[in-house]
């Protein structure tokens, strides 16, 4: 069975800490609003577009948010289908989370969703690399891109012959109690790399990889709301990226610079997120007898101005968000009766305030 090599540094617990701080307000916070939906957009949108983008496609952020709600864009038909793909795959995530195990042949599926129609050979989608597409293409490699026609070999995998067996352990400890027994976004960072270590495919591996790493960071029930963008991170400094992937002696596989780059990512992904829910919040924690408060959009928009000037008036609700003063009043009757914001002042000065 594959044993990972690493040590837990000072920076690694560091890491762990604001992301244990970070989940906490966010779990504790007393709005949680409808655009839960938007936030789990946003971040689907982020995850798609940064994940493709590591391998080359050329899409825009904007592009791609097009893309999810059905517009049509002008590029090219494969940025676009790896896009969607990509999108489908994420979606994808939430069936296997389910899962007791993670077996073969849902990694096999989350490649063929990855790579469908985007690929030179269609047999290659799902299906692990073989000897004889070693002969017909060369050695895979793992390589960066460092121009629009160049790329830097950052390491050799295994030679197709042993991806069977080099996966079979892998997949051996996935669904091990040792891997339970790692921290589970350790143990994401691990499945990360080492998936990548592999290259099991002739193509798409990072993509899948970063998928999977998702899956156990879902499975083990850290990003239930999946407001996270992981890939987010990775995008926005890929030379970074892939020096972190280089850190890795494939010698003696001690991956703890790669975990801390990787604990690095996760705090920083969820320190977006905590950062969106104290702005909403001004930092309460809710009441373990209330129920969480659902607002929408409209109201959100209240929120964020209060939490900016301190105070609201109906008019001021009005000139807003363009609404009538019946809409007005009754959009502040809610927030009252739901006791996120109180009145205060009197007659013709009366305005409201976050409570």
């Amino acid at each position: 069975m594959f044993k990972p090599n690493f040590t837990i540094t000072n920076k690694t617990i560091r890491f762990l800490s604001e992301i244990a701080e970070a989940r906490t307000i966010i779990l504790n916070a007393p709005l949680v609003p409808k655009w839960e939906i938007d936030l789990r957009r946003q971040a689907l949108i982020k995850s798609a577009h940064a994940s493709t983008s590591i391998e080359g496609n050329k899409l825009s952020l904007g592009e791609v948010s097009d893309l999810m709600i059905g517009r049509e864009i002008t590029a090219a038909a494969k940025d676009k289908k790896e896009v969607l793909n990509y999108f489908e795959a994420l979606k994808h995530l939430d069936t296997l989370a389910k899962e007791k195990e993670i077996a073969q042949k849902d990694i096999l599926k989350l490649h063929k969703i990855i790579t469908k129609g985007v690929l030179g050979d269609p047999k290659n989608s799902g299906h692990y690399r073989t000897p004889v597409d070693e002969k017909k293409r060369g050695r895979v490699v793992v390589a960066e891109r460092v121009g629009q026609f160049t790329r830097r070999i950052t390491f050799m995998p295994p030679p197709a012959k042993e991806v069977a067996a080099e996966m079979k352990k892998f997949i051996v400890w996935l669904n091990s109690k040792e891997a339970k027994e790692v921290d589970t976004v350790l143990e994401a960072g691990i499945t990360h790399y080492e998936f990548v270590r592999i290259h099991p495919f002739v193509d798409g591996n990072g993509r899948t990889a970063r998928a999977l790493a998702s899956l156990i960071l879902l499975r083990q029930g850290f990003d239930t709301k999946r407001f996270f963008a992981l890939d987010d991170f990775y995008n926005s400094d890929r030379p970074r990226y892939y020096e972190a992937l280089k850190t890795v002696d494939p010698k003696i596989l001690d991956l703890t610079a790669w975990i801390e780059y990787f604990c690095e990512g996760v705090a920083v992904s969820a320190k977006a997120v905590k950062d969106k829910i104290i702005m909403l919040t001004k930092g309460r924690k809710k009441d373990r007898k209330a129920e969480q408060v659902a607002l929408d959009y409209k109201q959100i928009k209240v929120v964020e101005f209060l939490q900016k000037q301190g105070k609201i008036t109906n008019r001021q609700i009005r000139d807003l968000l363009k609404v009538s003063n019946k809409t007005a009043y009754k959009l502040l009757q809610d927030l009252i009766k739901s006791k996120v914001i109180k009145k205060a002042g009197k007659g013709r000065s009366v305005y409201y305030i976050l409570r």
